[in-house]
């Protein structure tokens, strides 16, 4: 413990964070054996570096063979857990909601906020607030189902093309000549 000054604990750190996996845990278990004599929760506190996984990693190297990392469960999506939340939605959301005007993304746009989607949920649809997800779940289901929350932008007109100024040269109105010389007046 006494040759490991602060910035070489820096340096152990920053190299752990590099690796991932299996690689890193045999980094970490490596640097516990060597400097703090295989002490998971010694580690952790000099470190800052997860007991689990230097434990793992110790593990891994007395038996020689890679512990598989567990998959990461992921959470189903609200929509596909109560597919009749998702229709009550887009029944609410489609009368408020244009198609992008220069028609240049697929996303719908709609006035309603998601505060506002579950508070007409509550109202014409008959939930009560322990039934439905919070506001942000609701902003994300609307995000996943194809609609952007901004304001519903109006198509803007084209612009009528610039009067022909006398001065353009690209002008096709006529032009009277130009008088470049008087007209001489005759001696009497």
């Amino acid at each position: 413990m006494e040759e490991l000054g602060p910035k070489v604990i820096e340096t152990m750190r920053h190299a752990a964070r590099e690796l991932t996996g299996a690689k890193r845990r045999e980094f970490e278990a490596r640097v516990s054996m060597d400097y703090l004599g295989g002490d998971p929760r010694l580690t952790e506190t000099v470190f800052g570096w997860s007991r689990h996984t230097v434990a793992k990693g110790l593990k891994e190297f007395n038996s020689g063979q890679v512990i598989a990392d567990a998959p990461r469960a992921s959470k189903p999506n609200t929509e596909d857990a109560n597919p009749q939340l998702a229709r009550d939605i887009l029944e609410l959301v489609e009368p408020d909601s244009q198609t992008d005007p220069k028609f240049q993304g697929l996303f719908k746009y709609t006035r309603l906020t998601a505060k506002a989607v579950r508070e007409k949920l509550i109202e014409h649809k008959n939930y009560t607030s322990e039934e439905l997800p919070h506001e942000s779940t609701i902003g994300n289901m609307l995000n996943r189902l194809g609609y952007k929350m901004r304001r519903v932008l109006k198509a803007k007109p084209q612009k009528k093309s610039p009067k022909p100024m006398p001065s353009s040269t690209t002008s096709t109105r006529s032009m009277p000549p130009r008088m470049l010389d008087p007209i001489p007046c005759e001696s009497r």
